[in-house]
């Protein structure tokens, strides 16, 4: 019986590390000013460094603080990310333009993304209905790449 329990946590212990996931987000700061900051939950996951979630990752926000930015990024221009799903730059009130952003996929999803040069760019949410903005990704094992300016 022992033996039988040990083979089947053994095969399901390997199965769940085949089947996990891990995504990064890098950052890349090409301002010469700022911080490069990932909030998930109202909770600063990464001030500039690589972020590696292991598993699902939901409702990410980046922005690049240059000091008027709240902790979820008002008054700022966004990347929101949802791994699995989608990702879009969001310059909804009281989000606003401060820095060129834009971010792209890599290890996945045909290096798909998005940029934002200036205040009424036609890449960004604007508004709740913009929906045609969302970049689109539901590989495993994707990550994302952020650059400001």
């Amino acid at each position: 019986m022992f033996k039988v329990l040990a083979t089947f946590l053994a095969a399901a212990t390997a199965i769940i590390a085949a089947r996990a996931e891990t995504h990064t987000i890098h950052f890349d700061n090409r301002c010469g000013r700022g911080t490069p900051t990932l909030v998930q939950n109202g909770r600063i996951l990464s001030t500039g460094g690589d972020f590696t979630s292991n598993g699902p990752f939901v409702a990410g926000i980046a922005y690049l603080q240059t000091g008027n930015c709240l902790l979820n990024g008002e008054h700022c221009g966004t990347v929101e990310m949802t791994f699995g799903s989608s990702a879009d730059i969001s310059l909804i009130p009281p989000l606003a333009f401060n820095v060129p952003l834009g971010f792209g996929y890599y290890n996945g999803c045909a290096g798909a993304g998005a940029e934002c040069n200036s205040a009424n760019c036609n890449t960004a949410f604007h508004v709740p209905t913009d929906n045609q903005v969302q970049v689109a990704c539901q590989q495993d094992n994707v990550n994302l790449a952020i650059t400001f300016c």
